[in-house]
C-alpha cells in the first residue's frame, strides 16, 4: 500500500470535547504563572542583593537548601492537602510563586547593576519599592526575559500537576493532561491490536475510519508533539527582541 499524507491525527486531537477548555486552562496557567514567579522572586531577589539587608545571607541558604532536599511526593501531596489547595486553580501557580534557581541568578544580575544609580535614587527620596519597580525592573529585562521562557515553557509542558491534584476535576484540566490522556489510550489500543474504527478515547476515533483512514501511537504522538510545541515556539520571536533591546531598557530618562 503506497504511503500518503493525512492530517487525520489533527483531526483525532481537534475532535476531543476537552481540548479547548484544556487549552483555556493551560494558556492562564502559563500566563499566571509566569507573572507572579517573575514578580515575587525579582523582589525577594532584590531584597536579598542588598548589603544592609542582615537576614539575606540566611534567606539565601535557605533558599539553596531547597534545591538540594526534597521531602518527596507524598508530603508534597499531602501539605497541598492540608492547605486546602487540592482540586482547585491555585495549586497551579502558588507553589511555583518563588524559584530558588531563579532566585540566585537574579540576585546575581542585580549586583550587576552599578550602586552609584541605587544611592542616587535614595538621595533624590526614592523608596525601596519604588527603586526595585522603577530602576532594577527595567534594567534586568534581559534576565527576566530569559527566565520568563524558562518558566513558561515548564508550565507549558507539565501534567503531572494536573494528574496529582486536579485529576477529580475536569473543567481545571490542562491541555498537556489531557493530550496524555489521548496517547494512552491509542498506545494501550495499539497494544490490544484494536481494529480500524475502535473508540478507544471515548471522545474521538484514534484508531481509524470507515474510510480508510489509520491513526497509530507514533503518528498521534507526533501530532501532539507539533500542537504543543506550535505556541511555545510563537513566544520566542517576541522574547528575542527583549534579548537584543533589553539592555538599553531603562537607561534612557523618560
Amino acid at each position: 500500500m503506497a504511503e500518503k499524507i493525512t492530517l487525520y491525527n489533527y483531526y483525532v486531537v481537534f475532535n476531543m470535547d476537552t481540548i479547548y477548555n484544556a487549552f483555556y486552562i493551560s494558556v492562564t496557567k502559563t500566563i499566571v504563572i509566569v507573572v507572579t514567579n517573575l514578580f515575587f522572586t525579582s523582589m525577594l531577589a532584590y531584597t536579598i542583593s542588598r548589603k544592609e539587608y542582615i537576614f539575606r545571607k540566611f534567606i539565601t541558604t535557605v533558599f539553596v537548601l531547597t534545591m538540594y532536599f526534597n521531602a518527596g511526593l507524598i508530603p508534597n501531596y499531602l501539605l497541598i492537602k492540608k492547605l486546602g489547595l487540592l482540586n482547585t486553580f491555585s495549586v497551579y501557580w502558588i507553589p511555583n510563586i518563588v524559584s530558588a534557581f531563579n532566585l540566585i541568578v537574579m540576585r546575581t544580575y542585580i549586583k550587576t547593576i552599578p550602586e552609584s544609580l541605587i544611592e542616587s535614587a535614595k538621595i533624590d527620596g526614592a523608596r525601596e519599592f519604588h527603586i526595585y519597580w522603577r530602576i532594577v525592573l527595567p534594567l534586568i529585562t534581559p534576565c527576566l526575559a530569559t527566565i520568563a521562557l524558562f518558566v513558561a515553557v515548564g508550565s507549558w509542558n507539565s501534567w503531572f500537576d494536573t494528574f496529582l491534584y486536579n485529576s477529580a476535576r475536569q473543567d481545571l484540566s490542562t491541555l498537556q493532561y489531557e493530550l496524555q490522556k489521548l496517547l494512552s489510550s491509542t498506545m494501550t489500543a495499539g497494544t490490544r491490536g484494536a481494529p480500524a474504527g475502535i473508540n478507544e478515547a471515548g471522545r474521538a476515533g484514534t484508531s481509524g475510519t470507515g474510510s480508510g483512514n489509520v491513526t497509530t501511537p507514533q503518528s498521534i504522538r507526533a501530532a501532539i508533539t507539533i500542537f504543543t510545541s506550535v505556541p511555545i515556539l510563537l513566544v520566542y520571536p517576541f522574547l528575542q527582541r527583549y534579548f537584543i533591546h533589553g539592555l538599553a531598557i531603562g537607561s534612557v530618562k523618560e
